[in-house]
């Protein structure tokens, strides 16, 4: 399976900078499970869904895990915390002119607070901070938004880069389940009230979710490892969805992958599971978990891209990115939703 098998031609101004002035405001493509598209909005989800369905969603917060800094000798450095092993060393991504080698001291913010580089682990750097991380990325940090919105972090995505029901005590993401967006309190108060149930799972999102996949061959790609947890009272919830007969909703591809490595962890069944993932979902891959996904338009050629492209059929998801395109759908984070149901051909 080629890497030119999920490309498709994506216009610049499609891409969403900024949010919509309301979260649930977005448009939906619905892809069911025949590779028919709809053209909907977000909102008719509460429509959609069915009494008895559950919604399982990440509950990560994000970092603001962007800082700025120096080298002793003036040099500028950033740093982008990707994650905390301890309450003062984290592996971290640096860009800087050269190198820094171990042992070299980085100076972060005003106040240049030092921190040390003590090595590397794979491609990341071992990074030990002079005081508690979470304290300096509170003073000093910068959400770290995609790169292709092309610009800074601005006042705007404090609030509209956060889902409304993270877990204030799991800020270890860099960045946010961007399909998690799109739901205000209303929204879920509006699922609850038609007997739709919601469940949490948390998977820490690494600045590996931006990588592009470098392999010609996808099968030969290996995916970043992320750690997520899924609680036995979600997998608890999900038997008892699947027994009624009604669907798993997946918000996000973050969602998902926690769910199916979950399942993977105990050959193929549900249960509950604490770990890392580097689970890898392209076509071919046989779904236990999750019926349906909800998500944001993907770039190509992205692992995104090939997880839905399984949940789907291929050529059905292209057929709807080609006609998203040509409705002019905003893409990627701040963009517009696909709901898509697990492909029945």
């Amino acid at each position: 399976m080629q890497l030119t098998d999920f490309n498709f031609d994506l216009p610049e101004h499609l891409i969403a900078r900024y949010p919509l002035s309301s979260r649930t405001a977005s448009r939906l493509l619905h892809l069911d499970a025949h590779g028919q598209y709809h053209d909907r909005m977000f909102t008719d989800i509460v429509d959609i869904f069915n009494e008895g369905d559950l919604l399982v969603l990440n509950d990560t917060k994000v970092m603001k895990a962007r800082l700025k800094g120096k080298r002793a000798s003036g040099g500028a450095v950033e740093v982008l915390v990707e994650r905390m092993l301890n309450p003062t060393v984290a592996h971290c991504h640096i860009k800087a002119s050269n190198s820094p080698k171990a042992g070299t001291t980085l100076f972060i913010g005003v106040d240049q607070v030092p921190v040390t580089v003590q090595g590397r682990h794979e491609n990341l750097y071992v990074v030990e901070f002079s005081q508690p991380i979470l304290d300096v990325l509170d003073r000093y940090g910068q959400l770290p938004i995609p790169p292709y919105f092309n610009r800074e972090a601005e006042e705007i995505d404090t609030e509209r880069y956060q889902t409304v029901f993270h877990d204030p005590e799991k800020i270890a993401s860099v960045a946010a389940p961007t399909a998690s967006l799109h739901f205000d309190e209303l929204m879920l108060q509006k699922l609850a009230q038609k007997g739709v149930q919601k469940a949490f799972v948390t998977l820490h999102v690494g600045a590996g979710t931006f990588m592009p996949v470098r392999t010609d061959d996808i099968t030969n790609h290996v995916m970043h490892s992320e750690w997520c947890n899924v609680p036995e009272e979600t997998a608890e919830l999900i038997r008892q969805t699947k027994a009624r007969g009604n669907k798993v909703i997946a918000v996000g591809t973050t969602a998902t992958r926690a769910l199916e490595s979950a399942a993977q962890a105990h050959n193929g069944t549900l249960a509950a599971w604490t770990g890392d993932t580097q689970i890898f979902i392209y076509p071919g891959y046989q779904f236990c978990v999750v019926d349906r996904l909800i998500t944001n338009f993907h770039l190509p050629e992205s692992t995104l891209l090939m997880l839905v492209s399984a949940l789907s059929k291929q050529s059905f998801i292209l057929n709807a990115y080609h006609h998203a395109v040509q409705e002019e759908y905003r893409f990627f984070s701040y963009g517009d939703a696909m709901l898509i149901d697990q492909s029945s051909a």
